[in-house]
């Protein structure tokens, strides 16, 4: 052809800024494009032959070659796909506005399956621009006698074509590396972007150090070939994920997850998406095994299409809740670079995001309803996944509604509907629960005394859990074990009559409220069925609730609002509390009054929280002060 030389055709004003500034927010991306394009070309290609129109060699192999040259300061991409005539580069490179890929798939979307195209990139070829002083394209096209064609421009506004020495059909793009992008002539730096986006890609890609292969030719010398070493694609050309499910082993899904997640320890269990109608979606969702707390929100889903990476944790698509899982999803008809705004009002993304969670609560069921044993033991790790799913998607939540379940201070696993039924007679419509074991243990050492359970909540979700839960069971109530006291653990064959107990309930509140000094200290008498405990604190569920949450969102200080409500009871049953009403009167132990008041409210305080440095002080110096009176009364 004839030298040529003119301006591209841009049908959007100021396009090259909308690439550098909106389209693409991280600079490495353009390879994932221009490797796309070369994906895209050996898919065309592919195609053509499939339907009888262009003829390769039935032993050639198709590839993808990127070539870093830091001498010269090049990046080439190097593809065998289908090349482009001198016109088809005239439409497809200088008339920006046009998609070489969305004209193809119209032409031969009536001869059979489309071919799997990654195509939604559209403006791709240009973000070269981004990191180039000038971009060079080479390339020949697969129809016989086809003229080779070379295109230039330093700009990406002004361009020159002329003839091409280029023998091999397919394109190569040179890119010249500006100056203040020399960032991506590191060898390194390329490969480390390549497996970021291609870890996957279905056609084999190479990554070549042309100064490194000049380094071996000088230390090889002329008397001595160096014997080459076969070159190793760096991508997995099959992943998992398009295998059917039934023909995957255990191993091969738990050294996938290894192998793309870095985690060492194997996943709990795992979900293989395959679906070809009304949409195409592939991937493989994992439940890891959790190591710390932290780890719940420290989920990592990658997005592909046609297995090239897009991103990781894209909530426009993936279900907010799922991003605790690890895992891979490929939708090859996704729309890619477009706003987020977009993605949030698209019926196709709707519909994925809707699938992807219908799928997860029906294995959820399946495991309840099949291996409940497994289910119970992963029900520690996978509880804040589902409780946070729960709150956050109606749907999920009308789905497993049935399947959550409590473990018990007794190391069983119930439902909501199991615990009502068992505890019915002793608490009815009331689920009492533990936030911490240790701090708690005298409380649940009470419960387990009286025959009763209460359910274990002490993960950081279980706050807005239980208010959840609340709203959407009527009737009942979650109270945590220190706010109220249930009737099983009254005495109530107590024989002590009504005038009795009054006056009883009376003297203590003066002894303690007077040893105390403490005139607004709320005080309970009741006579209860354990005799070993004197004293126990009871905290008020509403204020507490009130107080968590300030703390949890900050900046609101409701202490003086809502302060904690907390109320002493006092075991009239209990032989320490009856040999303190028998001094109530008198007046030389009046001092011993006080310390074993201060002592026994102490004990009640430290059975549900740690008290604080000065009051721990006291307690223990009070300690030493009632042994060395017990010494010396022996």
């Amino acid at each position: 052809m004839n030298r040529e030389s003119g301006c591209i055709s841009i049908h959007t004003e100021n396009i090259f800024p909308i690439i550098k500034k909106w389209l693409y927010s991280e600079k490495d991306i353009f390879i994932r494009e221009l490797v796309s394009n070369g994906s895209d070309a050996i898919s065309k290609l592919k195609k053509l032959v499939s339907i009888g129109e262009a003829e390769v060699d039935g032993n050639e192999k198709y590839y993808i070659k990127v070539v870093v040259d830091k001498e010269k300061k090049t990046l080439q991409i190097i593809d065998n796909g289908i090349g482009m005539t001198g016109e088809e580069v005239k439409k497809y490179i200088n008339q920006i506005a046009f998609s070489g890929i969305k004209d193809f798939v119209e032409k031969y979307k009536d001869k059979g399956e489309e071919a799997q195209i990654i195509g939604h990139f559209g403006l791709g070829f240009y973000s070269a621009f981004m990191v180039s002083s000038k971009v060079q394209i080479d390339t020949l096209s697969y129809q016989k006698g086809a003229q080779a064609v070379r295109w230039i421009s330093t700009s990406g506004i002004e361009y020159e074509m002329e003839d091409s020495d280029r023998t091999e059909r397919g394109t190569t793009v040179t890119l010249y590396i500006a100056e203040d992008s020399e960032e991506f002539l590191d060898f390194y730096k390329v490969r480390e972007t390549l497996v970021k986006y291609f870890s996957f890609l279905p056609y084999e890609i190479y990554l070549e150090d042309a100064n490194a292969a000049k380094e071996d030719k000088k230390e090889g010398g002329d008397n001595e070939e160096k014997k080459a070493e076969e070159p190793k694609p760096i991508n997995d050309t099959n992943p998992l994920w398009l295998k059917n499910p039934k023909d995957c082993t255990e191993q091969e899904y738990k050294d996938f997850y290894k192998k793309v997640f870095f985690d060492f320890n194997d996943p709990l269990f795992w979900i293989h998406l395959n679906m070809d109608y009304p949409f195409n979606l592939k991937g493989i969702l994992y439940f890891p095994k959790l190591r710390n707390e932290i780890d719940n929100f420290d989920g990592k889903i990658k997005l592909f299409c046609n297995q090239v990476f897009v991103a990781e944790n894209i909530k426009e698509v993936i279900p907010e809740f799922l991003m605790l899982l690890k895992g891979t999803i490929d939708c090859p008809d996704l729309p890619l670079n477009v706003s987020r705004s977009f993605l949030q009002n698209d019926g196709y993304v709707n519909k994925i995001s809707n699938h992807i969670t219908k799928k997860v609560a029906d294995k959820l069921i399946s495991i309840f309803e099949n291996e409940r044993e497994s289910y119970n033991k992963y029900w520690d790790d996978i509880n804040p996944f589902v409780k946070f799913g729960c709150i956050k998607e109606k749907k999920f939540y009308e789905r497993v509604k049935d399947i959550i379940i409590f473990k018990t201070t007794g190391g069983e696993y119930v439902t909501l509907k199991d615990y009502l039924e068992r505890n019915k007679d002793k608490h009815e419509n009331k689920v009492f629960y533990v936030t911490d074991e240790k701090q708690q243990a005298q409380y649940i050492k009470m419960f387990k005394d009286n025959n009763m359970e209460a359910v274990m909540m002490n993960t950081v979700i279980d706050t807005h859990f239980i208010q959840f839960m609340e709203m959407n069971n009527s009737g009942v109530k979650f109270l945590r074990i220190d706010a109220d006291l249930s009737e099983s653990m009254k005495d109530k064959e107590n024989n002590v009559d009504e005038n009795s107990q009054k006056e009883i309930s009376e003297a203590l509140e003066k002894m303690f409220k007077e040893s105390l000094n403490n005139d607004k200290l709320r005080i309970k008498v009741e006579a209860l069925k354990s005799s070993a405990l004197p004293g126990m604190i009871l905290i008020s569920e509403q204020a507490r609730r009130i107080q968590e949450m300030s703390r949890w969102y900050g900046g609101f200080n409701l202490e003086g609002l809502y302060a904690e409500e907390e109320t002493l009871v006092l075991n009239s049953n209990s032989g320490l509390i009856k040999s303190l009403l028998n001094l109530k009167d008198k007046e030389d132990r009046k001092e011993d009054v006080k310390l074993i008041c201060e002592h026994i409210y102490d004990l009640a305080k430290m059975s549900h929280k740690q008290l604080e440095p000065d009051d721990m002080t006291k307690f223990i110096e009070r300690s030493n002060s009632l042994l060395t009176k017990l010494a010396s009364g022996l």
